[in-house]
Parts: C-alpha cells; sequence; structure tokens
C-alpha cells in the first residue's frame, strides 16, 4: 500500500468534510447575530423592487442568478425587511461585461422609479469585459460616484472567477471590503459628504442617501451576475447625545421649499410669509426616523403653522405628519396629515389654554415606530399609534401655511435620534 498516497486522500477527505458548505451559518456566525438572506435554495427574503413575486431571477446550483433581463429601471430586487446599521457579506461573480451592485437604505415609493434614487451602492463590475470606457467612480469596490477604493490594496478576481465582497454601515460609518481587505471607509452626512453628493451625479437626485434606514437591494443591470453566501449580521445603535439642528448663525443643515422667507437673526430662526403668500417648508438635509425632538417657538403674527415629521416634499407638496402650530383654539399640539386623512388627533379642548400667546412656547415630540407623542410647555396633548406613521421615513420640516400674514420666530431646536 502506497501510505502517503493514502494519508493524503484522508487528508484531501478531512478538509472537505470540514469546509462551510454553501449558503449557511456557522455556530460561531449564528452566536455573533448573522442571518442569512439567501438559503441557496428559496427567495423568501427578497422581493421586486416597488413590486412583489421575483421574476428575471433563478436559483442555479446553490446561487442566486441575475439573467441580465433588467437595465437602468426594473430587474432590480430587494429584502422584504429594513435595516439600519449592519454588516453584509456576500459572494459574486460577473458574467461577460457583467455590471451590477449591492445598495442599501433603499426606500420604495411611486414617484422612486429605481432603487439608486435613494441607495447608497457598493460597486460590482468586470472591469476588462465591460463594453464601454469607465470612470474609476464606477469601477468594483467604489461607493458609486462618491469615493473611490485604494487601489493597492484592491485585489479584483475577473468574470467568471468568485470575488467576496462586506459592506458595513455602522450608525453613518460606512467599510466596503473586497477579498479580505479594507478598500475605503468614510463618514456619512458630514459635511464632506454633502459636497461629494451635491457635486456630482447625484446632484439632481435629491433623496439619494437621506435614509438611515431602509432595503437592501442587488442590482440586474442587462448581464448575468451570480451571488451565494449572503448574510447579514445586524448592527447595534449606538447612544448618541442631543445635537442643535440650529446653529444660530444660518440655514447650514436644511433646505428651503418655496419661495417663502426663511433666515437667521440674533440667534433666532424666523420664517415669514412671501410675496406669493404660497407654502413653504424649511426641511433638514437628511431623514430621520426615530428621535425626540424640542423646540420653542413664538407666533409674532397669525402663527399658522407646523412641525412636519418623516415627511417627503416634492417643491411645496409635502406627505408626511404635522404637529400642529396654529394660533390658540386650533388644536396646537395635536397630529394631521398632509395628504389622504387629514386630522388623526385633536387636542381637547381643555388644553387649548396651555399654548401661550405672544410669548415663548417649547414643543417636544418624540417618534419611536408606529408612536407620536407630543407636550406643548410640559404638558402632554396627544399620544398616537398609527402603522402608516411606523413604515415611513423623512425628514423634519417646520412650516409657513399659505394666505400670507405670518411670522414665527423658533430657536432652541435639539434632536436626539433614538
Amino acid at each position: 500500500m502506497n501510505y502517503k498516497l493514502f494519508y493524503l486522500l484522508l487528508s484531501a477527505i478531512l478538509i472537505s468534510s470540514c469546509a462551510q458548505k454553501p449558503n449557511t451559518l456557522t455556530e460561531k456566525e449564528e452566536n455573533e447575530g448573522w442571518k442569512l438572506l439567501f438559503d441557496g435554495q428559496s427567495l423568501d427574503n427578497w422581493k421586486m423592487y416597488n413590486g412583489g413575486q421575483v421574476t428575471g431571477w433563478l436559483i442555479e446550483d446553490g446561487s442566486l442568478v441575475a439573467l441580465g433581463q433588467g437595465g437602468d429601471i426594473g430587474g432590480d430586487i430587494i429584502t422584504k425587511n429594513q435595516y439600519d446599521n449592519f454588516e453584509i457579506s456576500i459572494d459574486w461573480k460577473a458574467g461577460k461585461g457583467g455590471n451590477s451592485g449591492l445598495m442599501y437604505h433603499v426606500l420604495e415609493g411611486e414617484k422612486l422609479g429605481a432603487p439608486y434614487l435613494t441607495g447608497p451602492e457598493y460597486q460590482f463590475i468586470d472591469e476588462e469585459g465591460f463594453d464601454g470606457p469607465l470612470e474609476e467612480w464606477q469601477k468594483t469596490g467604489c461607493d458609486y460616484a462618491m469615493h473611490l477604493p485604494d487601489l493597492n490594496k484592491k485585489k479584483l478576481n475577473p468574470a467568471g472567477e468568485w470575488n467576496h465582497s462586506r459592506v458595513v454601515f455602522d450608525n453613518g460609518h460606512v467599510e466596503h471590503w473586497l477579498n479580505g481587505e479594507k478598500l475605503l471607509e468614510f463618514e456619512a452626512w458630514t459635511p464632506d459628504w454633502y459636497k461629494r453628493r451635491d457635486s456630482g451625479k447625484w446632484g439632481n437626485m435629491p433623496k439619494y442617501g437621506l435614509s438611515p434606514i431602509g432595503h437592501i437591494c442587488l442590482q440586474d443591470h442587462g448581464a448575468k451576475f451570480w451571488f451565494k453566501n449572503v448574510k447579514i449580521k445586524p448592527l447595534p445603535k449606538k447612544e448618541k447625545e442631543p445635537v442643535s439642528l440650529f446653529n444660530g448663525k444660518d440655514l447650514t443643515g436644511w433646505k428651503i421649499f418655496g419661495t417663502e422667507k426663511w433666515w437667521a437673526e440674533d440667534s433666532l430662526l424666523i420664517c415669514e410669509s412671501g410675496p406669493d403668500e404660497k407654502y413653504g417648508y424649511l426641511g433638514t438635509e437628511r431623514y430621520y426616523k426615530d428621535f425626540d425632538l424640542t423646540l420653542e417657538f413664538k407666533q409674532e403674527a397669525d402663527g399658522n403653522s407646523g412641525v412636519f415629521v418623516r415627511s417627503v416634499i416634492e417643491g411645496t407638496k409635502i406627505a408626511g405628519w404635522q404637529v400642529e402650530v396654529a394660533p390658540k383654539n386650533h388644536d396646537t399640539g395635536g397630529i394631521y396629515e398632509s395628504y389622504g386623512r387629514g386630522w388623526l388627533e385633536q387636542i381637547p379642548d381643555e388644553k387649548e389654554n396651555i399654548l401661550i400667546e405672544n410669548e415663548w412656547n417649547k414643543m417636544h415630540i418624540k417618534v419611536v415606530g408606529n408612536e407620536i407623542t407630543t407636550w406643548l410647555n410640559g404638558t402632554q396633548m396627544v399620544n398616537l399609534k398609527d402603522e402608516k406613521i411606523g413604515a415611513a421615513v423623512g425628514r423634519i420640516a417646520l412650516q409657513i401655511h399659505a394666505g400670507g400674514g405670518i411670522k414665527i420666530l423658533w430657536r432652541n431646536i435639539e434632536l436626539k435620534e433614538l
């Protein structure tokens, strides 16, 4: 007997038997909180973007395969669940000329035609076989059209061979990994991040990258692509200190919608009706989900206004929920839906005298999941639970009501993310 050959064969058998099977979790991974997004057998965790049952994809030899039927719009799949902070691990293989990507914090909506309008993307692409020139910000490992990888650490296997990628989103800190090497890292929602977004490809896509939560997306961009070992580990939210949304000097961190007047003066944020006497909004640059917000307001004229939460603004059309700020006997602290249902919760008549006319008032708004609670000058005004609100994410926004004659002062706008 050739004992050397025997032991070599035995060793190979033992190594093979100990190797991790595709699309499974080790005991260590399970203990660390990893979950499979694809088990090699079903698409139970996935759906079409803005749609239902998955089409144009199939399962082949334990791989999830994009058939190349998609394009710039259409063909992409997303997870049924949404995620905020996470680590994703994925193996992928490009077909010749293949172009794909993994996006996160993707939002759906009637006016959102494609995942890339909201979701940042880790780019996958066959750089050698792609038909056409490629910018550096279009190549594998990029934070697409935003951040470039370290080329000294980039080791990309060609089309037809498997690559392993990881994406980390940890409370705004982002990392891209490829085949065991960290290619790039950055912080989301910093002044540098906004400068990159607004000066490049995303400058005319105002919803890009703003959401702190959303779906994971795999892209079908017109060529076959294979995926396996798709797994995710949710990461905990970090305790955050309260921050001021208004710096007392200018409108940094805010965006004006409409032609009404908004400005900073003497450490105050001032809004006033303009000559058009239309609706106007001042919205935060980024979106928020769960938070505890306090602010003070003083109604110098009329005072018909409000604080919107989880709102989406197009021009001066707003979809969201308004915590009312209004003259006495008009439900300050109540909750109004700006489209569809109107008033969801008005305040009791006996609480109308809590508003102090021509003086500073303090509003406190807490939004967690599907629950909103409001307080005015220390007194709880309403507590509302609503599934539709719970499913939303969006800007915090201050309003000027249409009709003219409105002037309101704001100060001490403090937010704590929850």
